[in-house]
């Protein structure tokens, strides 16, 4: 007999929904493509390692993170795939605007997660909260052909908890007064937002389970833990601490790029190009929120899979590649091994602000720093129109000049263009009409 005591009475004060796509890549592709349906399907070719498996690989043992060779050597019949992240991206718009059919309070987490608030919502649709979710799940089933697991509570942490509960295709809500069942069954591991050191320490205390962990007073947690720990410890307990928020993220404490390549290289004109063509995505990036940044970190990654990174001060804020250029080339050379191997770059910037505290230095050259910024400006209106890096750098004439290999193969998307689409303009519908479109 369950001797454990409710936390609330209380059926819904609120109720928040949690969806997560399952192996959304691989789905996708599994959608699209009914000849890789209930086969060992993975996502990753152009990086040599996993980057996404589906269900029946997993089953496999066979995971993300994992290099291709080695899962080749566990499943024969393989089927690796180079990643559209272009046609997950459009699945994903279409997803969020399924859910937003029941409630216009979304938030969208990642490109297939995301937290919907319901409350109210029983008076327009004449169901039930359960209904909804299940409704929801069903939607996205026939519309897409995607499966999404589905949890339903009373905040983003108990919603996040059941959704994980049964996955894949799974779908647990869970009601006020049975919230003491749900955080008997989650280790602490499970909790979100508890990392290995949290994790440990209240295992040092004697706690097991979430429920362990909700059952200590908050005066407990509040002089042992952090202020997110105690707002942890309200979400589990049925309050709902985070809000569903619907408005994009703007603000970014930093702002990163990385680019694994096709294969491994050792030709330091291309190796700088992928690092040049990663600095200019990131402050793509900050321009398109109205960011400056004035921190500078730089990473390359061997073929061996060894990483080194450095990172370097600006004199001032910019969102101007140009004006990095000078330091970029610096910390290249610092890190640069001639002769060597290299898999993938990376630059990272930092000391993220807003163009309105941006300060005049009296000694900087104003009128060259406008010249920076006016090309920057130039770059973006001209991306606009003809898209993504059309104007860039002459460093990227150097991209194409590498060995081409099985791991330069397009996904079928970019080789199969609808009419009128070119190579950077495309329609945004990878389906129509609930089938794969071919180009008809």
């Amino acid at each position: 007999m369950n001797t454990a005591q409710p936390v609330m009475l209380e059926s819904f004060p609120q109720a928040i929904l949690h969806f997560d796509g399952d192996a959304f890549f691989t789905s996708v592709e599994q959608s699209l493509h009914p000849q890789y349906r209930n086969k060992p399907v993975v996502t990753g070719a152009e990086r040599g390692i996993i980057a996404c498996a589906s269900y029946e690989a997993k089953r496999l043992g066979i995971k993300r993170g994992v290099a291709l060779h080695d899962a080749r050597r566990m499943c024969p019949g393989l089927i690796v795939l180079p990643s559209d992240y272009e046609t997950y991206s459009m699945m994903s718009k279409r997803l969020y605007e399924i859910v937003r059919r029941w409630t216009p309070v979304v938030e969208e987490w990642s490109v297939d997660e995301g937290f919907a608030d319901l409350t109210g919502m029983r008076r327009l649709h004449r169901c039930s909260y359960e209904q909804m979710g299940r409704d929801i799940q069903c939607t996205i089933a026939a519309e897409l052909g995607l499966t999404v697991s589905i949890g339903i509570s009373l905040s983003k942490g108990l919603a996040k908890l059941c959704s994980k509960f049964r996955k894949p295709n799974g779908f647990t809500a869970v009601r006020g007064r049975h919230i003491h069942l749900l955080l008997q069954l989650h280790k602490l591991k499970d909790v979100w937002g508890f990392g290995s050191n949290t994790v440990a320490f209240l295992e040092k205390q004697g706690l097991r389970t979430a429920y362990d962990f909700i059952m200590r007073s908050e005066q407990w947690v509040a002089s042992r833990m952090s202020k997110t720990q105690v707002e942890i410890w309200h979400e589990l307990r049925g309050r709902s601490v985070y809000p569903v928020t619907t408005e994009e993220k703007t603000d970014y404490a930093t702002v990163s790029k990385c680019k694994s390549f096709t294969g491994p290289n050792a030709d330091v004109n291309f190796i700088w190009a992928k690092l040049v063509r990663n600095l200019e995505s990131a402050f793509i990036k900050l321009r398109r929120h109205r960011l400056k940044a004035k921190l500078l970190t730089v990473g390359l990654r061997l073929n061996d899979f060894r990483q080194t990174g450095v990172e370097g001060r600006l004199n001032r804020a910019t969102s101007a590649p140009a004006e990095a250029l000078p330091l970029l080339r610096t910390l290249f050379e610092r890190i640069y091994e001639p002769g060597a191997a290299y898999r993938a770059t990376m630059v990272c910037l930092g000391k993220i602000s807003t163009d309105a505290t941006d300060q005049l230095d009296l000694f900087e050259d104003r009128l060259r720093i406008e010249k920076m910024e006016a090309s920057a400006r130039v770059v973006d209106r001209v991306a606009e129109v003809f898209g993504k890096h059309k104007l860039s750098q002459g460093s990227s004439l150097f991209l194409d000049q590498h060995a081409i290999t099985p791991r330069d193969t397009l996904p079928w998307r970019k080789l199969n263009l609808l009419p009128g689409e070119t190579e950077r303009q495309r329609v945004g519908i990878p389906m129509l009409g609930g089938r794969c479109s071919r180009g008809r």
